[in-house]
């Protein structure tokens, strides 16, 4: 299943245009008869897709500053996400339990 092919695709017009031509020509009946055109149009909207994802995640650490300072301005903390979690001790048992019963389960895993 690819994406619909109404909205623009600079970097895969091309494919674009021989998938239609290919159903325009080809017979109902064949319906195997545009694979290989199919497979181009998909490799190109993972390429595509590729691109788009590199993109958005240009300048991350910044974006996710940005969020982080609106967050705080919201809630009045100073404190990040991450700064709280190491200091909250609910989280840090929960984490501690966890880590108990993994280590369990890896050691009855061998045992046998």
């Amino acid at each position: 299943m690819h994406p619909p092919l109404d909205r623009p695709h600079p970097l895969c017009q091309d494919q674009i245009d021989a998938l239609k031509s290919c159903h325009a020509t080809s017979s109902k009946l064949k319906f195997w008869a545009c694979n290989e055109v199919k497979f181009a149009v998909d490799r190109c909207f993972k390429v595509e897709k590729k691109e788009l994802v590199k993109n958005m995640n240009t300048d991350y650490l910044s974006k996710r500053k940005q969020e982080d300072d609106a967050l705080s301005d919201a809630i009045g903390r100073d404190q990040t996400y991450e700064e709280f979690l190491k200091t909250d001790k609910t989280y840090l048992n929960e984490m501690d339990e966890a880590k108990k019963s993994t280590k369990i389960y890896s050691d009855n895993a061998f045992a046998k």
